[in-house]
């Protein structure tokens, strides 16, 4: 009898994580290449290329957000086109899934292909949360999640922290519900307000936005002090 022939070892995990990053790297490239880097960064362009699309536009949708928003657009440009494109349950659901296929993806990508590299990228504010995140995992999470939403550097972060795969898969779902359910329900007609307010009303809104910034600033220089 002739002895087994020797099994072939498969790609070693470095081998895999470079190919990991080649693709992304094609996507990017792609992306810019054919001018839909341009293209996301308006939400009333992208609604009207998406809507064009017809039932494949929702498609479109789940696989450009899922691939881009991980790698530098911005998860809102996709949001608010949902809203601008479909009745709100229906944007509520694609930008559920949007949202969060593109958290797993940003996640997994931290954690299992590149996370000495984007490791440095994780700013101390951030940090401060992982012995939370390894003592209240899913509470942290939804917390992170409910004030901060989407940011690629909370994908990275979250990815690189000690919290599991499904503490931070649930944390982050319950963490969306509330802020994607208020823009697909009133996405447009906040839109629709801003495109109609008077210049008042904008130096009001500035100045109450640089009023909340200054108490939060002062209660977390309080706080420090009677730390």
């Amino acid at each position: 009898m002739q002895p087994p022939a020797p099994s072939r070892p498969g790609p070693s995990p470095r081998t895999l994580r470079l190919f990991a990053l080649a693709l992304v790297a094609v996507a990017v490239v792609v992306a810019w290449r054919t001018g839909l880097l341009s293209q996301l960064s308006e939400p009333s362009r992208v609604a009207h290329e998406i809507g064009a699309l017809g039932v494949w536009g929702a498609v479109a949708f789940l696989v450009a957000y899922t691939v881009l928003q991980p790698f530098g657009v911005p998860g809102m440009v996709f949001v608010v086109a949902a809203s601008l494109i479909w009745p709100w349950p229906i944007a509520f659901a694609l930008s559920m899934a949007g949202t969060m296929a593109a958290s797993v993806v940003g996640f997994s990508f931290a954690r299992f292909v590149a996370r000495d590299w984007v490791s440095g990228m994780i700013p101390p504010r951030f940090r401060a949360y992982d012995e939370a995140l390894a003592r209240r995992g899913f509470a942290t999470v939804f917390a992170l999640r409910f004030v901060f939403w989407m940011p690629q550097v909370l994908h990275i972060f979250l990815g690189v922290s000690r919290v599991g795969f499904w503490t931070h898969f649930w944390g982050s779902f319950a963490g969306y519900l509330v802020p994607l359910f208020l823009i697909a329900f009133f996405g447009p007609r906040i839109l629709g307000a801003m495109r109609t307010a008077p210049p008042a009303a904008w130096i009001g809104v500035g100045a109450a936005a640089a009023a909340g910034v200054a108490i939060a600033w002062s209660v977390r220089r309080c706080a420090a002090r009677t730390a």
